[in-house]
């Protein structure tokens, strides 16, 4: 059985099966597992043995965990950890008889990177899939995001316009543990709500020496050399290239300059690398367009 992340809660709330498989992306598969222990402790099993596959992890560990009854008496979890995604020949063999014969009183939670299509079809992960309850904690893409944000801020009772919330999209860059602190941050920062653009701006660029802000300062005072020593300092700090994209797109968006978003759009080519160029000499001669744009 295939669950997806968001539906792992409601089947948990109804029962709790002897083995779950979470693989995928970090953030979203460290949630699905700390639900999945929160659940076996809820309905007794208070024991929790964890097992880490290194190169020189034995497999009958995993068989002696099963067979060792839980020392309070009650129910265990076994909380078996493939770092790699490859448990090898012998690991796979394991899998294979575990799953034949899964032993009463135990859960087990099988964890694993993200895996590509091969591993999927591995005898072994087949093994794991039809013997219990597989979670793939797939990342949502760049388009879905802004409404995976959405979503977060939601459970702690805040919302944020459109444009906020791709602000915040394009800052982390597809890292949902980076977008998962800025979304902490806006709770301990800002009431209950809807949380402003400004104050969202304000919340996230607030750790680079010449930051976003100084850009667009600069861009909106028309102040020529600004604009290239922020530029400068941006790309000497390391600056996520959406992120400063999104500075001056949006600038020019605001002023309907129409060559100006040409220009962007090329950029954003570049930065995806389906173009050619030298992205931070883009960066600067789209801001010159812009400080002579009226």
């Amino acid at each position: 059985m295939q669950l997806r992340p968001e539906q792992l809660s409601a089947h948990l709330e109804r029962q709790l099966a002897p083995l779950y498989v979470v693989h995928g992306d970090g953030l979203l598969a460290i949630e699905a597992a700390d639900l999945i222990r929160a659940a076996a402790r809820a309905k007794g099993f208070a024991e929790r043995e964890v097992l880490m596959v290194t190169p020189s992890f034995k497999w009958d560990e995993l068989f002696l965990a099963a067979g060792n009854l839980s020392l309070f008496g009650g129910d265990k979890l076994i909380d078996l950890r493939i770092p790699s995604g490859k448990p090898g020949r012998d690991g796979g063999e394991a899998l294979g008889r575990y799953c034949a014969q899964l032993p009463a009183g135990i859960v087990t939670l099988v964890s694993l990177p993200e895996l590509d299509w091969q591993a999927k079809k591995a005898a072994w992960f087949v093994k794991l899939a039809n013997a219990g309850i597989v979670v793939e904690c797939a990342a949502p893409d760049v388009t879905q995001l802004p409404g995976w944000i959405a979503a977060r801020l939601r459970r702690q009772n805040q919302t944020a316009p459109r444009q906020a919330l791709e602000f915040i999209a394009t800052h982390v860059e597809g890292n949902l543990l980076a977008a998962h602190q800025e979304i902490q941050k806006l709770a301990l920062l800002y009431p209950e709500g809807e949380v402003s653009l400004k104050d969202i701006e304000a919340a996230v660029l607030n750790v680079a020496r010449y930051d976003i802000d100084a850009l667009r300062d600069a861009l909106r005072n028309r102040d020529v050399a600004r604009c290239a020593r922020t530029l400068d300092g941006l790309k000497a700090e390391g600056a996520a290239l959406p992120l400063v994209l999104w500075a001056l797109a949006n600038e020019a968006r605001q002023r309907a300059a129409r060559a100006a978003l040409l220009h962007a759009a090329r950029i954003d080519r570049m930065i995806k690398g389906v173009a050619k160029g030298d992205v931070w000499d883009e960066f600067l001669q789209l801001a010159l367009r812009l400080t002579r744009t009226a």
